[in-house]
């Protein structure tokens, strides 16, 4: 079964994460073709790249029901290979990406949002880092996004905070580049379209002049996200706010 979708229009490469029912929540093997379709538009002649969710968010992060799996290091590994190659890949592409957030966009679907070199939300929507909610530290380079996006002090509140904010609280700290009242879609594709219209090459050539150096920082942040997790994978907090999340209760958090 699909979950992700590639459309590809006048110069524009759209990928559209498609598990609606489960509000786009990411699992090993959407996360898998994610990965495939995310390579598959680095090599294509497309400038313009649009991210989107169907339905009614645009992620909600990682599954939690694929977390009770990552006691076999080999499934982790693969998880969090799919992560980085995802993320720095569409960091490093020679194109310019733009992510839709509409409903809501939590934890690593956040991270994946963040990727974006322009985030367009719907005033409705909300975004947050809520690793801290199951015990676990932000991944999908969350540190990266939010020490670039709103400085590491600020970032450090919000992800211990387990916020969700909504758009204009977003943009006002930085996380969102542009609201709208329509369709977040809709206005993000009218942004891609008049990218198209500009000197495309010398915006792009900027974007890697940028992100060149850049781009090892990132590497470092993912390098040790990836500890990081496998770490806090066996503390207590961490296997009460997964259970806690599947009994659809408040967790009891001991700090251990």
């Amino acid at each position: 079964m699909a979950f992700v979708i590639l459309e590809r229009n006048d110069g524009i490469s759209h990928i559209k994460l498609d598990r609606a029912e489960r509000y786009n929540a990411l699992n090993k093997d959407m996360l898998s073709e994610l990965r495939n379709i995310v390579k598959q538009v680095e090599k294509n002649e497309d400038q313009v790249v649009l991210l989107s969710g169907n339905g009614n968010a645009f992620c909600a992060g990682g599954d939690i029901s694929m977390m009770k799996n990552f006691e076999n290091k080999e499934f982790y590994d693969s998880v969090m290979k799919s992560i980085e190659e995802i993320v720095l890949t569409l960091y490093k592409m020679p194109k310019v990406v733009i992510s839709a957030i509409q409903g809501s966009a939590v934890g690593l679907g956040l991270s994946l949002a963040l990727t974006a070199d322009y985030v367009v939300a719907q005033r409705e929507a909300n975004v947050g880092m809520l690793f801290i909610g199951v015990g676990l530290a932000p991944d999908g380079g969350g540190h990266f996004w939010l020490s670039e996006r709103i400085g590491i002090h600020k970032a450090k509140q919000f992800t211990w905070g387990m916020r969700q904010v909504e758009g204009p609280e977003a943009k006002a700290m930085g996380l969102v580049d542009q609201l709208t009242t329509e369709s977040a879609v809709d206005e993000a594709t009218k942004m891609a379209k008049q990218m198209l219209t500009m000197p495309i090459k010398a915006i792009i050539k900027t974007k890697q002049i940028y992100h060149h150096k850049k781009a090892d920082d990132l590497k470092e942040y993912l390098e040790e996200e990836r500890k990081a997790q496998w770490e806090l994978r066996n503390t207590h907090d961490h296997q009460e706010g997964v259970r806690a999340f599947l009994e659809k209760r408040n967790p009891m958090f001991k700090g251990k």
